[in-house]
C-alpha cells in the first residue's frame, strides 16, 4: 500500500474518480481535492446523498447508483465509516480505493487488496500531485 508506483498509475493512467463524501462546501478538503483533480483533466463523480450537483457532476447517493464504470473510488468518510465504502468499491467493479488522510481501515484495505483493487491509504490525491510537480 501507497507505493509510489501505484500513487503514479492511480494519477496518471485513470480518469474517472468517484469521490465519497464529497461537498458542496468549496471550504471542504474533499471540495478542494476534487476540484483539483477536475482541473488535471479527471471526471469527478460526486458521491453525497444529500446533494444534487457539485462541482457542476450529478452527483449520487452511493456508488451502486452511478451508472458507469468509476475507475477509482477516492474516499472522504472517517475511519469507522471506511469499510463500508471499501465494500461498494468492490462491488461495482473499480479498480483502486484511494483512503483520504487520516482515513485508515487496515481491514478494507486488504479486503480490496484480495478482490484486485489498488489500495492507498492515509494520502491525499492533491498533495501527491503538488509533489510530482502537477
Amino acid at each position: 500500500m501507497n507505493d509510489s508506483t501505484i500513487i503514479d498509475r492511480l494519477l496518471t493512467d485513470t480518469k474517472i474518480w468517484a469521490v465519497v463524501g464529497l461537498s458542496a462546501n468549496p471550504d471542504r478538503p474533499s471540495h478542494r481535492v476534487a476540484a483539483k483533480l477536475q482541473s488535471i483533466g479527471m471526471t469527478i463523480v460526486p458521491v453525497n446523498p444529500l446533494e444534487d450537483e457539485i462541482l457542476g457532476e450529478k452527483s449520487y447517493p452511493d456508488l451502486a447508483s452511478i451508472p458507469f464504470k468509476v475507475e477509482v473510488v477516492d474516499v472522504f468518510r472517517r475511519s469507522e465509516q471506511a469499510g463500508v465504502h471499501v465494500d461498494e468499491a468492490i462491488a461495482i467493479g473499480a479498480k483502486a480505493v484511494w483512503m483520504q488522510l487520516d482515513v485508515i481501515d487496515e481491514a478494507a484495505a486488504g479486503r480490496a487488496t484480495d478482490a484486485g483493487l489498488d489500495v492507498v491509504m492515509d494520502r491525499c490525491p492533491a498533495i501527491e500531485l503538488r509533489r510530482r510537480g502537477r
